[in-house]
């Protein structure tokens, strides 16, 4: 009946005139704590060492699909082993490593229109990388790498998380009125295209003290953004929600404030400076007992601890607390091009001993590949 139910708003929703194109072959959707594609929860009927696995969105952090820099001072920075800096390399390299990613049981990856640190961790960021001009007006070359990001995820069954706003190029945004105007300008192209496989993420960590206008900021008026986005895409989408589903995330170990959780569609959290597991299912436990939450699913999209050959690890308490995880891997000092997600240039491989064991765990605990991974406890 639930099933048929959403069939049934669908097609009430293309009949009212949402455009139906190419794209919208994936269609993400959110009953209760399960996420869902295309009807049907993920990984259906799995559980993992007696847990229940289905309804999960495991996810990795890959925020520099679409990187550049138009600062020519640190463009050196990003060559590659064999040649200069090229972003349409960069997003053909990712877009060709997409397939085995998904092949091993990733349903969701973040990007974001203004990338993430290409160093992991900087306390200066003097590149220049953003979807956005300064007046929140839309770059076309970025628009362009992100379609061809997003319709493979799409060809492929895959969730993209799609990260409006990253803390140092959002300072460079001429006032409040650019920041509102490239939101609506990112989400008015969203609805344009008819994807129906995202999820939007306003602002990575918005409590970061690095962000500029409060309209961003979780304790000021964040909430005026993730409405407006809400209200923008209302009706607009082909998806039983009708609309785009909104959310967005906090510093490593934070625990959401009651007002944010009011408005989310899905709680967002990371596990940054988490270094013990148990912490990461308090984390789950406490935002699960704030007044205003209402059975949203909890999914970290950021977390930088691996251990993913150990019985415990924070993936894995996360999955045991029934939240999502999500992989944040960067080149840490004194290693090569074949190491991290986020540092640039990115090898889009699973080209290193931590990529390889965290696609191990998360092929582990979905099943994908195997012949009995849609249903059986492994």
């Amino acid at each position: 009946m639930r099933r048929r139910t959403l069939a049934i708003l669908w097609c009430v929703t293309a009949l009212a005139g949402v455009r139906v194109g190419a794209v919208g072959k994936t269609v993400v959707s959110i009953q209760g704590r399960e996420f869902f594609i295309n009807g049907r929860p993920t990984y259906e009927g799995r559980k993992y060492d007696g847990k229940k696995i289905q309804g999960l969105l495991l996810n990795s952090r890959m925020v520099q699909g679409i990187f550049d820099d138009r600062n020519p001072e640190p463009r050196e920075l990003w060559k590659y082993p064999d040649g200069p800096w090229d972003p349409e390399r960069n997003t053909r390299e990712f877009i060709a490593a997409m397939p085995l990613w998904r092949e091993k049981g990733l349903l969701a990856f973040t990007i974001n229109f203004q990338g993430g640190s290409p160093q992991g961790y900087s306390k200066k960021q003097p590149w220049i990388n953003s979807a956005f001009e300064w007046d929140g007006r839309l770059r076309d070359d970025y628009l362009a790498r992100l379609a061809r990001i997003i319709d493979r995820a799409d060809e492929l069954g895959m969730v993209v998380i799609l990260g409006y706003f990253y803390q140092a190029q959002e300072q460079r945004m001429n006032d409040e009125a650019a920041v509102v105007r490239a939101a609506d300008a990112a989400t008015d192209w969203i609805l344009s295209k008819g994807y129906t496989n995202v999820l939007v993420e306003v602002a990575n960590e918005a409590n970061h003290g690095g962000f500029k206008h409060e309209i961003i900021k979780p304790q000021k008026r964040a909430n005026e953004l993730i409405e407006r986005v809400k209200e923008q895409s209302k009706g607009k989408v082909r998806s039983p929600a009708g609309r785009l589903l909104v959310s967005t995330s906090l510093g490593g170990g934070a625990v959401p404030p009651d007002s944010l959780v009011k408005v989310v569609d899905f709680v967002l959290v990371h596990g940054n400076g988490v270094k013990d597991p148990a912490k990461i299912t308090t984390m789950v436990e406490k935002t699960r007992k704030l007044p205003s939450y209402h059975d949203q699913p909890i999914l970290f999209n950021e977390d930088d601890h691996f251990n993913f050959d150990k019985p415990e690890n924070n993936m894995l308490a996360a999955v045991s607390a029934y939240a999502s995880w999500g992989y944040f891997d960067f080149r840490m000092e004194g290693e090569g091009f074949d190491e991290g997600y986020q540092s640039v240039p990115v090898n889009w491989g699973i080209s290193s001993a931590r990529k390889r064991g965290f696609f191990e765990l998360v092929q582990k605990i979905t099943g994908a590949g195997r012949a009995d991974g849609a249903g059986r406890e492994n």
